[in-house]
């Protein structure tokens, strides 16, 4: 491989580790730099791509669990729960270093997660995307407001078919199978579509829609945990599709529509400081 190989290499494997969870393009100059001494004395060079992946693992892990957390609270950020009650609905995102708010939001959704706990008892409150550690305008793609600490994404509660409650979705990202407009209903999605804003249903053509007769929307349950998300002083904005908030009844004047230029939010729940 030739040297400006290498460089390309390295630029775009930088450039895309950083986007994908801020730390890792770091993280991959520090391992390069270590496999040079490794290199070194290692007589098996056939072992080197192998040793590559142990150390970036083994120095990302170390990062991400021991150095991350404490240096984001003076970016005045701390991790949403790994586990629990409260928890990512794919842990991805916790490995990505996606699940990083203000305090005062985590402790907005952890009350208001235990608040429906309390009234159905055995409920699971999953999240989604919240925001990077670190500095704020750092984009979390493919969002376009998650880079200051202050938004979280929530998903909907859903059941079975037997209506017994769930603590999956049917999207394993949690993004991308709508619980879409009735007949009846003002269908945003149809009207953003027909004024050319290509992105507010994409997600749709991402995500498997194989699961999405296997859960029902639960209703009840989510405009409970809406409801009690809007009572929370720290919280300012919820976006929910427009048909939803009539559906659910949802009267609160934090609940708002996120506009065309965004995506459609009838898979998830946007909350923010």
């Amino acid at each position: 491989m030739g040297l400006i190989v290498k460089i390309l290499v390295v630029i775009i494997g930088f450039a895309l580790l950083t986007v994908l969870t801020q730390i890792g393009g770091v993280v991959l100059l520090v391992t390069m730099g270590v496999m040079v001494y490794v290199q070194r004395s290692l007589q098996a060079k056939w072992l080197a791509p192998f040793l590559f992946l142990v150390i970036f693992s083994v120095l990302y892990s170390i990062s991400s669990l021991l150095i991350v957390p404490p240096v984001a609270k003076h970016f005045g950020r701390v991790p949403m729960p790994w586990q629990g009650d409260v928890r990512p609905l794919n842990i991805a995102t916790c490995l990505l270093n996606r699940h990083y708010v203000k305090p005062a939001l985590r402790e907005a959704v952890l009350a208001s997660a235990s608040a429906v706990r309390k009234k159905y008892p055995g409920t699971v409150t999953n999240y989604l995307d919240g925001c990077f550690p670190f500095y704020n305008g750092f984009p979390l793609m493919p969002h376009l407001s998650h880079n200051d600490g202050r938004k979280l994404d929530i998903a909907f509660f859903y059941t079975d078919v037997n209506g017994v409650k769930s603590d999956d979705s049917p999207s394993w990202i949690g993004y991308g199978v709508y619980e879409g407009p009735r007949e009846h209903e003002e269908d945003y999605p149809l009207q953003c579509k027909a004024k050319g804003y290509w992105q507010y249903g994409i997600l749709e053509q991402v995500a498997s829609q194989r699961n999405k007769n296997r859960y029902k929307f639960d209703a009840q349950r989510t405009a409970y945990l809406v409801n009690v998300l809007s009572k929370q002083s720290a919280i300012h904005k919820i976006f929910i599709e427009p048909h939803l908030k009539t559906r659910l009844a949802l009267s609160s004047p934090k609940i708002r529509y996120h506009g065309c230029q965004a995506v459609r939010h009838d898979d998830h729940i946007h909350v923010q400081l």
